[in-house]
């Protein structure tokens, strides 16, 4: 692949640097922001969202399905954690990684997910702490047997939804023992899969049994520095085109009366729905927002994140509410037709050139045209922002932070995949 020449990179920025200057943008300032930021890179990309359960063969319900057999998937936490490594060497900044709770390592033995624990997650802390990032944490409420009604926190089965419960206070109890042994403040994501392939005759039953189980995960208070609880809401899923449970009118509610974080993923609501329109009604009313990046096509499919439209509008939109130290950012995709580690690396990339975009727009400038009435004005300095520079500026931030340049990181993917990823079983 083309490899970019570092003295044309510093020329380049230079130049940019320039030409963003008269509009009344620092590029250096902006690439001090950029150290601010740091997004959720999600584990189960790496393997299709299996995870190491004794007895478990992979992704099963929950409206979700992981397509294609590249090879190499990795099959336990030391290939998982290796190739995260590889990713997080391509990627520019420092991020976090996001855990599942069937990424629980119990060294051979059988622990249901209602019993386990913060030992199970230890060797994520150590590698954790080794590298110097923060871990975030997910309950599992898919691919089990007591997940096959379609219904876990809202069943009507009170001992299927008293396991399920205790999963989610087990979780809570490893995302807080997680943040406080690193210090670092680990956001719990709950997502349930509940809901019904067709037409359900009584629709809030179910949504007052989730009610009364959230409330029931959520009694016991956690220091916030410590662990923030999010809640995540679903248009539709297979097997759950008529009804979701979990929509986003209930989550919203359910989150702003109880002062717990609102997750909004991308591909979870209507193709022409706007998530970004979205953005700032809810930090209207709330302190925080976690935002899943996600890319549906067609329906809520997990593609890998590009650089599209949707995306630089949630990124346009998180700066103009000047909101990046409120809004928490992990991506969620997996694609198993194309190798996982590229997946990783082009859907991270392309978030944080959504976000250096957003934030070397003039929005000053925007704001100062429309205050003045003049939408005329505001409109063609839009167009004209487009075609500045932002690339140049991209490669001078991956160059301060010693990652590949340009298209130079697919040649040590191919690389890897051709010592490492070839070689697994």
């Amino acid at each position: 692949m083309y490899r970019v020449d570092e003295d044309k990179v510093y020329s380049a920025y230079d130049h940019a640097k320039e030409m963003y200057a008269e509009f009344g943008v620092n590029t250096d300032e902006i690439l001090k922001e950029m150290d601010k930021i740091h997004i959720s890179i999600h584990c189960w990309q790496g393997d299709d969202v299996i995870g190491f359960e004794e007895g478990v063969n992979g992704l099963t319900g929950g409206g979700i399905v992981a397509t294609g057999n590249w090879p190499g998937r990795a099959r336990n936490g030391a290939e998982l954690r290796e190739d995260i490594e590889m990713a997080l060497s391509l990627i520019p900044g420092k991020h976090r990684v996001n855990l599942h709770a069937i990424y629980a390592e119990t060294d051979g033995e059988f622990v249901d997910r209602d019993q386990i624990s913060i030992e199970h997650f230890k060797k994520w802390i150590d590698w954790a702490k080794e590298k110097g990032i923060g871990l975030d944490f997910n309950p599992t409420f898919f691919s089990h047997q007591k997940a096959n009604s379609g219904y876990t926190l809202s069943s009507k089965d009170d001992k299927i939804r008293k396991f399920w419960i205790n999963h989610g206070k087990r979780s809570r109890e490893i995302a807080n023992a997680i943040g406080k042994e690193l210090n670092n403040q680990c956001v719990n994501n709950i997502w349930i899969p509940d809901g019904s392939k067709d037409l359900p005759a009584n629709r809030i039953e179910h949504r007052k049994l989730l009610k009364e189980s959230l409330d029931e995960i959520f009694a016991v208070k956690y220091e916030k520095s410590n662990m923030l609880d999010s809640v995540e809401s679903k248009l539709f899923g297979i097997g759950s085109e008529s009804y979701v449970v979990g929509s986003h009118e209930f989550y919203l509610g359910y989150a702003l009366k109880n002062n717990i974080m609102l997750c909004l993923d991308m591909g979870h609501f209507h193709p022409t729905e706007s998530v970004a329109d979205k953005i700032s009604s809810i930090l209207t009313f709330s302190d925080n927002l976690l935002i899943h990046v996600s890319r549906g096509v067609r329906w809520d499919s997990d593609h890998v994140v590009i650089l599209n439209d949707e995306l630089l509008s949630l990124a346009k939109e998180i700066k103009r509410c000047n909101a990046y130290d409120k809004v928490y950012i992990a991506l969620d995709f997996f694609d198993a037709s194309i190798n996982r580690i590229a997946a990783w690396v082009v859907g991270a990339r392309a978030t944080l050139k959504a976000i250096l975009i957003s934030l070397l727009e003039p929005t000053h400038l925007l704001v100062e045209q429309e205050n003045k009435g003049n939408l005329g004005n505001r409109l063609a300095l839009m167009e004209e922002f487009k075609a500045l520079p932002f690339y140049a500026v991209w490669n001078k931030y991956c160059m301060d932070k010693n990652v590949p340049i340009g298209t130079s990181w697919i040649n040590l993917v191919d690389e890897y995949e051709n010592k490492v990823l070839k070689h697994r079983n």
